[in-house]
């Protein structure tokens, strides 16, 4: 055996997918994103090489390098000369990328990261809040009222309760004229909506609850009062993701 073969027999072969998907690279690219998420190519580590992975996987050598290419692209490895595919530490991942997000929420036990979501979201929608405040129209006060007012008679219908108060959010970060914040906070968002991890317990009661804190976000608005739309901006997003993540975890993170 060559020290090349060698080499290459040291690298443990991934195990193979139970079905063979009709996307190739997509899916070699998901399955090599979880495997990095979960450790078992730790930082500074070689994924196996370009051979063991195509027979692991069943596909070409074109099918390969287009995932690896995939996953330089969202910071998981780094190609390197002579040394191969190195796996990354997770301060170079691209966490808003949606495959990657994804398999982060699903290795953590802790909720650290949808604590650092809501963090991020808390921050980026208080100051649109602050901004709604000082520059919303009559129309926007408008819409925000017949939401705040519906939402009252949707306490016990759950699902059309959460589609309204997402409509609630994002009328008033659209109020802020912030497209940026805005597109963050929606790809955030989208990761994370359908996710039982996120959305937490439901019930009759937390929708009462939660829509209390819309309504001051809603008043504080319609009264021109930026500082006070931040805060009841911030209050609510806090109060509410408290109450869905239960006991799980520590939430050293959200306090503040």
């Amino acid at each position: 055996m060559t020290a090349s073969e060698d080499a290459t027999a040291s690298v443990a072969t991934p195990a193979p997918w139970p079905q063979r998907p009709t996307n190739l690279a997509k899916a070699v690219t998901a399955e090599l994103v979880q495997r990095i998420v979960r450790g078992q190519y730790r930082p500074g580590e070689a994924l196996p090489p370009e051979p063991a992975l195509c027979t692991a996987f069943s596909v070409s050598r074109t099918v390969v390098r287009e995932a690896v290419k995939i996953l330089q692209e969202k910071g998981l490895v780094q190609i390197r000369q002579g040394s191969g595919t190195i796996a990354q530490p997770s301060t170079a991942w691209n966490m808003l990328d949606e495959v990657v997000l994804a398999a982060v929420i699903a290795e953590d036990d802790t909720l650290s990261i949808l604590d650092d979501l809501v963090v991020t979201r808390r921050l980026l929608e208080s100051d649109m809040a602050n901004v709604a405040a000082r520059q919303a129209t009559p129309e926007i006060l408008e819409e925000l009222e017949s939401l705040v007012d519906r939402m009252d008679q949707l306490v016990d219908d759950q699902a059309a309760y959460h589609d309204h108060d997402r409509q609630f959010h994002d009328t008033v970060m659209r109020a802020s004229g912030n497209r940026i914040a805005r597109a963050v906070v929606r790809s955030l968002e989208s990761q994370v909506v359908n996710t039982a991890r996120y959305m937490g317990q439901t019930a009759r009661e937390l929708c009462v609850a939660s829509n209390l804190g819309h309504r001051r976000i809603y008043e504080r608005i319609a009264a021109h009062d930026p500082d006070g739309a931040t805060e009841a901006m911030y209050t609510h997003i806090t109060e509410a993701w408290l109450v869905r993540r239960g006991d799980r975890g520590d939430p050293e993170r959200i306090v503040r």
